[in-house]
This record gives structure tokens, C-alpha cells and sequence, in this order.
């Protein structure tokens, strides 16, 4: 039987925690990895992983080895971090040699709303104008595809069961 791997990206304040979280509660076997968490194994000396790429590098190295490690005990995985898709397609790569269905899935919403959730994080969570420079990178993505973008702000919370349902069944966000 062949495993998930579920990537859900976007900028800050997009809900990707939220719906990744629901996720792992709908699959039978299910790892969740934080992308964040992961960025913050290193502690002294480690860069921003969008301003350094050894730190972006190694990110995306642990990811790897997590993915690999848990597709190796039959688990479906759940990545919840900023993906673009160079990311992805590094991950690919080092995922040839693995029979996963991978679904990548760009959580989006407009700027009020992206500004408006950032304004309710506590202060030092806050992304401020990062989470802004981030939609506008995921919005003009020249190889972000159309279909792999879900626009939530027109949804309510109580329809995250729905969102969730579309990720898992919904072929258009599959990348292979």
C-alpha cells in the first residue's frame, strides 16, 4: 500500500498548523513535522532559513530524513512549513526512490486577512511584513500552479473538516 505525504504551505497566518493538525487527526497512521520546529533544531548559529541558505539547506535535509524515516514505517506524513516549489522539488528528488502520493496544497487568503490574523499571534510570534512579502511571493510564483492554491478566507472554521476532506481526495493538488 502506498503511503501520503502531505505538504501544506503558504505564508504565516494562512492556517497551515490548523489544517495540518486536523489532518494527522483523519488519517489512520499519520507523523506531523513542523518545518519550523525543524528549522529550529540548530540553536547557535543558525541563520534565517529565507536569508541563509546553509540553514534553508539543512532544513530541508532533516525534512528529508524525517519524511524517509516515517514512510519507512508506513506512515502518511504531514509537512506543515513554507514550501515553494523549488522546495518541492528538491524533496521529489530525494524521494525517487519511494512509492508516496504526494499532495502539495498552497493555503492562501487576502491581505486583510493575512494582516489581521498576524495582528492576533502574540507579539513575538508576529510575521508583520514577512507574512505580507510572502503571499505576494506564493501569489506570482511563476511555477506555483493555479491548482495546487486553496483560498480560505471564504471559509469558517467549521468548514475546515471540508478543506481537510478536499486536500485528502482531491487530485488536483497532487504532485506525484
Amino acid at each position: 500500500m502506498s503511503r501520503n505525504l502531505y505538504i501544506i504551505s503558504g505564508p504565516p497566518g494562512v492556517g497551515k498548523s490548523t489544517t495540518s493538525k486536523l489532518l494527522i487527526q483523519t488519517l489512520d497512521k499519520s507523523a506531523y513535522i513542523s518545518g519550523d520546529a525543524v528549522s529550529h533544531i540548530p540553536v547557535k548559529g543558525r541563520g534565517k532559513p529565507w536569508l541563509d541558505k546553509d540553514t534553508n539547506d539543512l532544513t530541508w535535509k532533516n525534512i528529508s530524513s524525517l519524511v524517509k524515516n516515517l514512510l519507512d514505517y508506513k506512515y502518511d506524513v504531514v509537512l506543515d512549513y513554507v514550501a515553494f516549489p523549488e522546495d518541492i522539488d528538491g524533496l521529489m528528488t530525494e524521494l525517487e526512490d519511494y512509492h508516496v502520493r504526494t499532495i502539495y496544497v498552497v493555503l492562501m487568503v487576502d491581505r486583510q486577512t493575512i494582516i489581521r490574523r498576524d495582528r492576533l499571534r502574540a507579539e513575538e510570534y508576529q510575521m508583520k511584513e514577512r507574512s505580507i512579502i510572502l503571499l505576494d511571493e506564493f501569489e506570482n510564483h511563476p511555477d506555483l500552479r493555479v491548482d495546487n492554491k486553496l483560498y480560505t478566507n471564504h471559509f469558517t472554521e467549521a468548514q475546515l473538516p471540508e478543506i481537510v476532506s478536499g486536500i485528502i481526495n482531491n487530485e488536483k493538488y497532487r504532485v506525484k
